[in-house]
């Protein structure tokens, strides 16, 4: 289950100590001497630094209180479970038994914390520009793009205020299936408006399926409108 060398290869980083990897990867659950929490707890503090940096860096224009907007949107247990999935993070967690049984590996705020826990141990053994350079390449490979449109585009509620103003009703949103293993699942989602079907979409969670099918809605909608 646990090949450590997969993992670093995919970060792209060798940890010199691999007992501070295995450290980053202990969830609580697991009854060690150590666990993840501490090194959580460094690694959010790092990438909050980062990731604030990296915005402040690549939008020059933008005032404080977009590039915090933005930073919310990327530093937090969604943004970082993302960036623990593209790493398969989940299946190098040190879990009990009954964590494993509950589906503690595909858990967002257990994924998020490991994230946060090897970014920290990273930090602690080489410092700020491992990190660095680290977390920037997985967020650029993730994010198709990384903008304060993109970013905040919520589709779900420019459709709920369209069809309660069109039709005094609210969209309902339904999970028709799930595709995939537990660690890379996708999700199918469709939009009902007054019980019809409207759209359907695929998402890497639940949330994002919502999202795009609510677009796919809106884009129906408005062009009916016109």
């Amino acid at each position: 289950m646990n090949n450590l060398q997969t993992l670093q290869q995919r970060l792209g980083y060798q940890f010199h100590n691999t007992k501070l990897l295995i450290e980053a990867l202990t969830h609580k659950s697991y009854k060690q001497p150590y666990n993840n929490e501490r090194l959580e707890f460094l690694g959010d503090a790092v990438l909050d630094l980062v990731v604030g940096e990296y915005l402040y860096t690549k939008f020059p224009k933008f005032d404080e209180g977009d590039l915090s907007k933005m930073r919310a949107s990327l530093v937090n247990e969604d943004g970082f479970t993302l960036l623990a999935n593209y790493l398969h993070l989940g299946e190098h967690i040190y879990l009990s038994n009954a964590e494993e049984n509950n589906n503690g590996r595909t858990k967002n705020s257990l994924l998020a914390n490991a994230y946060e826990a090897v970014m920290g141990a990273i930090y602690l053994e080489s410092g700020l520009d491992s990190v660095r350079n680290i977390t920037i390449e997985l967020l650029e490979q993730v994010h198709e793009e990384i903008s304060l449109n993109s970013l905040f585009k919520d589709y779900k509620t420019s459709l709920q205020e369209l069809t309660q103003a069109r039709y005094g009703i609210t969209p309902d949103y339904q999970l028709v299936a799930a595709h995939g293993p537990d660690h890379k699942k996708e999700f199918d989602v469709a939009v009902f408006i007054d019980g019809k079907q409207y759209a359907k979409a695929l998402g890497k969670s639940k949330k994002h399926a919502q999202q795009e099918a609510a677009k796919q809605t809106l884009e129906i909608l408005l062009g009916e409108g016109k």
